[in-house]
């Protein structure tokens, strides 16, 4: 897929561990660590507003689009 999170990332930047984010987030341990490992088919703009709030970002520091064609 050519959607790429960099939740982990913004996570390690905000020293936040998992299991705090999905307590604030209000989404369970499982349902974080399946966005985190890019396995996730879609998620809501609601949690993604969350999950934002709680690591002050925007939603471009966490999802990276990468053209499938220029992949090397």
């Amino acid at each position: 897929m050519p959607i790429i999170v960099n939740l982990d990332v913004m996570m390690a930047k905000r020293k936040i561990s998992s299991n705090e984010l999905a307590d604030i987030v209000g989404i369970t341990a499982a349902n974080l660590s399946v966005l985190k490992t890019g396995k996730a088919k879609a998620i809501r703009f609601s949690t993604l507003d969350k999950i934002c709030e709680a690591l002050d970002c925007q939603p471009g520091d966490i999802l990276e689009w990468q053209n499938p064609a220029e992949k090397t």
